[in-house]
């Protein structure tokens, strides 16, 4: 409905012999038009008229602009409509070679692909005919074998492949190659499904209906030759690359004529005629179709070798005559005899169809070095079948050595997965759609029918089916390294957390779905096992009765974990902790939080509990030793934020430890290492430090005397600050001014020499600190001759 201005409301209303109408009332709005296309026909034309700005329906409304004031509309229903013209459909038209193009050059995005597509068509003509043949004997009364032949011509560039299939009438050859992404196996299984035949069959590939075009991928021109037993003739299809026809003809060359089925014949563009050699195309069907249902053969040129006779020498010969005596031997000599011959190419039967039950290790270990090129055995292997809402088979191997190298961790983009749609390989090329980044070192082969892929079947959709299988992959692959960690043979999971070890750490920190499979894996050295690591089950086995968490301290090596003053309370009370001694360790454990209700906590951290306090006591030694805490703090300033006495030392004086919620010293030592210019950003994390000192310790003592009786001594003040920095580098940090410490301790050294051997020292010592200069000492003078004599 139009909104229109009064004066163009008038104008309507005076033209009543050409037209009648009825008020309706508008909306106020300040819209130029409105117009709801369900009210039919006549108001179409009437819209029509009103957006032109001009009606001329019997000459009698002139013309009128609309406006944005109010106003009473009209709906105008024109006596016209029953003497129009009725409307024409038209379809959609496309330029042909356009879309032809698009189909071959945007959908796929390897060339290689091409046989793939031709061979599961192939495949799906003899699967129909097999399948017809059941209740349609006379199909098969030719007795050809139902197979695929591919020959090649290197020097013309031709590559023809050959099917004894079904094969296709004429109206066949234009409905289904003639009709861009018609599917004759989609019809052929709607029908199936349709007729509720229990018998269909599910190995038939295609979908699509553009599988036959990737043939102008590589070739010019294609040409179908094809013989349905249906029909006592055999009609040609050919094509060309950038056409927008194609050809049509029956076959009338005795030599060329099939008893059944397709020939497709390809004449190879002249970039790509390198696919016409046999050892690529052997090559290509190995990779793509080594296991379709029915045999492939290629045309490959053989040898045998054989003996043929040398002609003599003539001299030899003369020589041996002389000779009449010496029996006389042919002489000859071995060489290889060429010929062209029929080879089997695949493999009809893959492994995993077959029952688990009939496959021996030795199989298992054959395929794996096969299809993966290895030349170890694996650590592992696993088969299985999974039904209900997914069905799809698998074998899944645990590599004996990491391909990516034992620190190369971050890796998605590997080739270790072999994708699978009934038999015909689709992709090893994924990004974690079926193994997270951390499994990635996992190798295997997954088949199924039902898979989402693409139109050029080359990428596989992110859906709930392969979020399923992805899902039931990975708890395969958790059971299977389960398995090698419960071997007797203990070295194999030794060699397994030697190579994939780290990748397990790093699923701590991308997988919290996967923790309670992840953590029973892990490994780690201790307090009590430095030399072989030990499981968190049998850290927990060995934890005392009233424990209740798990203890560990990282750092850049087990000798340093070893030597750190963190330790020495725990090891008095007998008490293990883990050595983190990866890199990644602190982090996998940070994201763990706890095991078996066991919480993880750090040594080197702020308010640790050992469970063993004593009110009583700690009261007592603040109270002697709170003074000197205070004066400590006041000396040291910001760069602690409490001095505190510590329940975690024995032998050591002092210990600098983290803020609960701030880094350790080895992961700001890790953070330090990452961050590329400016540091500032990591003070926020680093900015709390406690300082805590012993009490028992002799240090600490003297130090609360020093407090109490000279606070203001320089050296009482410079032992502090050396204090702090020893505590500094012994808790793991890295001192803010490494040449500044060690004049210190140079400074403390000379005063420790000086009070023992005073002699040289403190005339050394006077002499740099009043510069005091000596008498003229007599020095008796030595001859050259009498010192050298001297030893």
């Amino acid at each position: 409905m139009h909104r229109l201005s009064k004066r163009s409301v008038t104008s309507i209303l005076r033209s009543s012999t050409a037209a009648r109408y009825r008020d309706v009332a508008a909306p106020i709005s300040s819209s130029h038009f409105f117009y709801d296309s369900a009210d039919g026909d006549s108001k179409g034309r009437w819209y029509s008229s009103l957006t032109s700005g001009r009606c001329n329906v019997n000459g009698s409304i002139k013309p009128f602009k609309s406006t944005n004031k109010p106003f009473l509309a009209c709906r105008y229903e024109s006596t016209a409509a029953a003497s129009d013209s009725p409307s024409e459909k038209f379809e959609y038209q496309a330029e042909v070679s356009r879309l032809m193009d698009l189909i071959v050059n945007s959908l796929y995005s390897n060339k290689e692909v091409f046989l793939r597509e031709l061979i599961s068509n192939a495949s799906d003509a003899l699967d129909k005919l097999r399948f017809l043949g059941v209740t349609q004997p006379e199909l098969l009364k030719d007795g050809v074998d139902l197979d695929i032949r591919i020959q090649t011509d290197k020097d013309n560039g031709v590559i023809t492949i050959t099917d004894s299939g079904i094969g296709m009438t004429r109206q066949e050859l234009v409905d289904c190659l003639g009709t861009i992404a018609q599917s004759g196996t989609a019809k052929f299984l709607k029908a199936l499904k349709d007729s509720k035949d229990a018998g269909a069959d599910s190995n038939l590939i295609g979908q699509f209906g553009v599988g036959f075009y990737s043939a102008f991928l590589v070739s010019e021109q294609v040409e179908v030759s094809t013989k349905s037993p249906k029909s006592d003739k055999q009609y040609v299809w050919v094509g060309e690359a950038n056409s927008s026809t194609y050809t049509i003809r029956e076959e009338t060359d005795p030599a060329k004529l099939l008893p059944r089925g397709t020939r497709l014949t390809l004449y190879l563009k002249r970039d790509d005629k390198g696919f016409a050699h046999p050892e690529r195309i052997e090559k290509l069907v190995k990779n793509y179709s080594q296991f379709v249902s029915f045999p492939i053969y290629t045309w490959q040129e053989k040898g045998y070798t054989k003996e043929v006779e040398v002609d003599e020498d003539p001299a030899e010969a003369k020589k041996e005559g002389e000779d009449e005596t010496a029996e006389k031997k042919k002489k000859t000599k071995k060489i290889v005899e060429k010929y062209w011959d029929w080879e089997l190419t695949n493999e009809t039967q893959p492994i995993w169809l077959r029952s688990p039950k009939e496959v021996s290790k030795e199989e298992y270990n054959e395929f794996y070095k096969k299809t993966f090129n290895e030349y170890l055995e694996p650590l592992a292997s696993s088969h299985f079948t999974t039904e209900g809402e997914v069905e799809f088979r698998s074998i899944l191997y645990v590599p004996s050595l990491s391909s990516m190298g034992k620190d190369d961790i971050v890796n998605p983009k590997t080739k270790n997965i072999r994708l699978y749609v009934k038999r015909v390989f689709i992709s090893d090329d994924f990004d974690g759609e079926l193994f997270p980044r951390y499994l990635s070192f996992i190798k295997g082969v997954v088949d199924s029918n039902d898979l989402p892929l693409n139109v050029s079947r080359e990428i596989l959709q992110e859906s709930r089916v392969v979020r399923i299988m992805r899902k039931r992959l990975v708890r395969k692959a958790f059971e299977m390294i389960q398995g090698i960690s419960l071997s007797e043979n203990k070295d194999d999971y030794d060699k397994f957390w030697e190579n994939y070890g780290k990748h397990l750490k790093l699923g701590c920190i991308e997988d919290r779905e996967n923790h309670k499979r992840l953590a029973p894996l892990l490994r780690f050295f201790s307090s009590q096992s430095d030399e072989f690591t030990i499981s968190l089950d049998e850290y927990v086995e060995n934890m005392k009765p009233d424990q209740k968490d798990i203890y560990y301290i990282a750092s850049d090596s087990v000798t340093s974990a070893k030597n750190t003053p963190f330790l020495e309370k725990l090891l008095e009370k007998d008490l293990e902790v883990l050595f983190l001694v990866d890199p990644i360790d602190e982090v996998a454990i940070q994201n763990l939080k706890s095991y078996k209700e066991k919480n993880f906590v750090d040594i080197s951290k702020e308010d640790l509990d050992l469970g063993d306090k004593n009110e009583d006591k700690e009261k007592e030694i603040k109270q002697e030793f709170g003074q000197t805490c205070d004066w400590i703090k006041k000396r040291l300033g910001d760069k602690v934020a409490s001095v505190q006495i510590s329940n975690r030392l024995s032998s050591s004086p002092c210990v600098l430890v983290s803020g609960k919620f701030g880094w350790s010293a080895n992961m700001e030592r890790l953070m330090k290492a990452q961050t590329v210019g400016d540091t500032s950003n990591l003070d926020f994390m680093r900015s709390r430090r406690v300082f805590e000192i012993n009490p028992e310790h002799q240090i600490i003592r003297t130090l609360n005397e020093a407090c109490r009786n000279t606070p203001d001594d320089e050296e009482a003040l410079r032992a502090i600050d050396l204090l702090y920095d020893a505590a500094l580098v012994s808790s793991g940090f890295t001192p803010d001014n490494p040449a500044q410490l060690g004049g210190k301790i140079y400074e403390m050294m000379n005063m420790a020499l000086a009070g023992k051997w005073g002699t040289v020292g403190g005339y050394q010592q006077q002499v740099n600190q009043q510069s005091y200069i000596p008498e003229t000492v007599e020095a008796e003078v030595v001859e050259p001759a009498e010192a050298g004599g001297q030893k």
